[in-house]
């Protein structure tokens, strides 16, 4: 497993530290990010799934705890939209130029509106996926939201 993914470059490029987490990627998980926060020895809440939505008819992408499950009607709210709904695998990995399991916030090949969940804020480090499957990285959630070019909001039911 290459531990340079177009998600480490973005934060290298961007002068972001992080340290990589590599774990087996467990493809049949019920619950992939939960599987991952196991993985890896992290509470669940620290370990954060990319999610990439529609809304009005327009890719974006939130960020939220691996526990946790998006309320669309706060995914619309966020982008400023009047509804949301999940965007089809297929679709995100061309959006993103990731595979579905190691999507990023970061370095995803089209520029699309972020929001991380509020909630991360709390913690002085967070994982995120490091663009490809069986690799988180470990940052602070302020670097997260300055590199995504993210915004904090309510995301989650």
């Amino acid at each position: 497993m290459s531990k340079t993914t177009q998600a480490t470059l973005a934060l290298a490029q961007a002068k972001i530290a992080f340290t990589p987490h590599i774990y087996d990627y467990d493809a049949k998980a019920a619950h992939i990010g939960m599987a991952a926060a196991e993985a890896v020895g992290f509470s669940p809440d620290r370990v954060l799934k990319t999610l990439m939505v529609v809304v009005d008819g327009k890719p974006a992408c939130c960020v939220i705890p691996s526990d946790r499950e998006l309320s669309m009607k706060k995914v619309a709210a966020a982008f400023a939209g009047k509804s949301a709904e999940m965007m089809k695998p297929a679709e995100a990995e061309k959006v993103t130029g990731f595979k579905v399991g190691g999507i990023s916030p970061f370095g995803q090949r089209r520029r699309v509106p972020i929001a991380i969940a509020d909630s991360a804020l709390g913690f002085e480090t967070v994982l995120i996926n490091g663009g490809q499957r069986g690799m988180l990285v470990e940052l602070k959630p302020e670097d997260a939201m300055r590199v995504a070019h993210a915004a904090p909001a309510e995301l989650t039911a």
